[in-house]
């Protein structure tokens, strides 16, 4: 059965060993002399090695101790980090954070799933809504975060990937073919604009089919080959598929998506969430290719 290291210990050790001596490293460590030495003796006894030579007048490490000392200063280092991560005020209270529901997978439950391991003292709430929206409620401080899909980005906002615009519509369905085009679309969506532009500068004579706040009517009615809609390439609904036109529909612009902190006291906190985001993007990469 594995041994455990007493982290006391292991501090006491490190002290004595940057202060070269048990009397000073006791002042700093705010116990008696005796305390030190006794957690000295549990943690040689505890490992059955020599960890310091005291044979000469001050203090020295033996090899092993030399060895030790280098594992103590990481664990406690750790220790000291994940201490002040999980109990410094900065790291609670309530964190709201806003994204549309057409980008909330792949990426969204990954880091809702992280931050709360990390930061347990935190309530993450995730709001859904469109990106206009979201816009407005971080103007008026009702959002720390915010994810955004936009063709453009803003002055204070970070572009965490930029991906085309396809059409979708039902897997091997044929309602693309139809004329007029039946197109599917939310009142608020952001994607509806730069497809009707395109329709309409291709020629194409189109028709709604749903003009609905309800994703799902919209997602149910393409699933059902009843029409079609636009959305990021990465983020094509569930029973549905990106339609394979060969040209036979106009070409759609780049969008982005963008990302947002709200200026304040939860900036700190919205900033570690705000990582966990680029790393699950993958920012590096997916900028590189602009």
């Amino acid at each position: 059965m594995p041994r455990q290291l007493d982290l006391t210990a292991l501090r006491s050790f490190a002290a004595v060993a940057d202060a070269g001596g048990v009397t000073r490293a006791a002042s700093q460590l705010n116990l008696t002399q005796s305390a030190v030495s006794m957690q000295l003796k549990r943690l040689e006894e505890t490992l059955g090695l020599s960890l310091l030579d005291r044979s000469a007048r001050t203090i020295a490490l033996t090899a092993q101790g030399e060895q030790l000392l280098a594992y103590a200063r990481r664990l406690l280092a750790l220790n000291d980090e994940a201490w002040g991560r999980l109990t410094h005020p900065a790291f609670e209270g309530t964190l709201d954070f806003g994204v549309p529901h057409d980008i909330i997978f792949p990426h969204v439950p990954v880091v809702l799933q992280r931050f709360a391991a990390e930061y347990p003292r935190v309530k993450l709430q995730l709001h859904s809504l469109y990106t206009s929206g979201l816009k407005d409620m971080l103007a008026r401080g009702d959002m720390d975060l915010i994810l955004t899909t936009e063709a453009t980005v803003d002055a204070g906002g970070e572009t965490l990937r930029r991906e085309p615009l396809v059409w979708v519509g039902a897997p091997g369905g044929q309602a693309w073919r139809a004329r007029p085009l039946r197109f599917a679309s939310c009142a608020h969506c952001v994607f509806k604009r730069p497809a009707l532009d395109a329709m309409e500068a291709a020629g194409i004579p189109w028709e709604f089919a749903v003009d609905s706040i309800s994703t799902a009517a919209i997602d149910a009615t393409v699933a059902a080959d009843l029409a079609v809609s636009v959305q990021l390439e990465s983020a094509v609904p569930a029973r549905c598929e990106a339609i394979r036109h060969c040209g036979a529909l106009p070409q759609l612009p780049d969008h982005r998506v963008n990302m947002y902190i709200a200026p304040g006291p939860r900036a700190v906190l919205a900033e570690r969430l705000a990582g966990f985001l680029r790393q699950s993007y993958g920012v590096a990469e997916s900028l590189a290719a602009e």
